[in-house]
């Protein structure tokens, strides 16, 4: 099932996968996976403060993670593609059965 990407891909993955590396924003994806959302609604969702929000959603933003709409005064915030919500899930289901087996 390998891909044969070269070294730019896997660049490219490392990049990604760094811009994922932190709870807060595999957070943030899993919240877009179910659809646009707010600032606002991240923060509420997350129960964190909406600097923090910001911060990380900048991050994604420049690894192009997510993808912005406006909607009046306020910006949406989504996935710019649907694989990115398979990753963090299957990341996030990875974890929990490794957790689950080191016990």
């Amino acid at each position: 099932m390998a891909v044969d990407v070269g070294q730019a891909g896997l660049i490219a993955a490392t990049d990604l996968l760094r811009a994922l590396a932190s709870e807060h924003r595999l957070a943030i994806v899993q919240e877009l996976s179910t659809g646009p959302r707010c600032v606002h609604e991240l923060v509420d969702a997350l129960g964190v403060s909406q600097s923090l929000v910001s911060q990380h959603l900048r991050v994604l933003r420049g690894a192009k993670v997510v993808a912005t709409e406006r909607r009046g005064r306020e910006v949406a915030y989504s996935l710019s593609d649907d694989h990115i919500a398979h990753i963090v899930a299957d990341a996030v289901t990875h974890a929990a059965e490794s957790n689950r087996s080191h016990r």
